[in-house]
């Protein structure tokens, strides 16, 4: 099983390069960061049950810029958000972001992406929540048709632009698998319809739900769909669990800042997963 790693970049927090170097040192398979680009102040979970929480998600670095730093400082690592905010994008814009992103990191970028849960933040960047879902699966159709066509159209209800040119295409063939995050009634749908793999924060039932996933991909006769288990608790009869369902990764969060902390969530996470982490799967 692959292990990855969350640690959120923030300007209070040691640059993502050295978060990078610290956990291919450390031997895991991956490191992923977060995205949002702000939090409005009518947010209505302003003061959850972990108010570090969200005081992290106002300070964090934009996880493109950062991931570009966390693979010039490495060279096996794979580098993923955690997930993108795709929505509060340009998918054009988007698209060649992440192709050159995954160029130039040698073909290492996991494209983790969702809807997002802030709707204040959604409406900020002219987004009516009611139709996210929709929106979610026509920029990940887009940025998929111009990473792998060389004269790429789309006609569809929120994108629309002629045969056209774009390079850089990514380094991975066809593309970076695209993580669909989300943990909600119809998830499993829109990554059977639209996702390379899928992607939810760990909760009540999500064991249950991997194998609705692999029965249903079964019984299409299709290849299997890897999934990532996000935010995982650090308990170990848990992850053997995961281990014995097939699960392609877990993600767990170190929340710290400073290298002693980072350095103790490692050495922490090593133990807990011990026997069981590979570093490329």
């Amino acid at each position: 099983m692959k292990i990855g790693v969350q640690i959120r970049p923030t300007d209070y927090s040691i640059h993502p390069a050295e978060i990078a170097r610290m956990v291919e040192s450390a031997g895991f398979e991956s490191l992923f960061f977060p995205e949002h680009t702000h939090i409005p102040l009518a947010t209505s979970s302003l003061e959850p049950e972990n108010p570090g929480w969200l005081e992290t998600c106002m300070h964090m670095l934009d996880p493109f810029i950062a991931l570009m730093a966390a693979g010039a400082a490495t060279e096996r690592l794979r580098l993923g958000t955690g997930v993108s905010l795709i929505l509060e994008h340009d998918p054009i814009v988007l698209a060649k972001e992440v192709a050159t992103l995954d160029r130039l990191c040698g073909g290492r970028f996991l494209f983790g992406v969702g809807a997002g849960w802030n709707e204040v933040e959604m409406r900020h960047h002219g987004i009516d929540p009611t139709r996210r879902w929709a929106m979610l699966g026509e920029y990940v159709r887009v940025v998929r048709a111009l990473w792998t066509e060389e004269r790429a159209e789309f006609h569809g209800r929120f994108v629309d632009f002629s045969p056209s040119f774009q390079w850089p295409k990514p380094l991975q063939r066809p593309h970076p698998p695209i993580l669909i995050g989300g943990e909600g009634p119809r998830v499993l749908d829109r990554v059977i319809e639209f996702g390379d793999a899928w992607m939810p924060n760990e909760h009540d039932g999500v064991e249950e739900r991997v194998l609705e996933l692999s029965s249903r991909v079964a019984a299409e006769k299709r290849p299997a769909i890897p999934v990532t288990v996000y935010s995982c608790e650090w308990d170990r009869a848990r992850l053997e669990r995961y281990a014995e369902l097939g699960v392609d990764r877990c993600v767990y969060t170190i929340p710290a800042f400073d290298v002693d902390g980072i350095e103790r969530g490692l050495h922490e996470l090593r133990r807990l997963t011990a026997d069981l982490s590979t570093e490329t799967g």
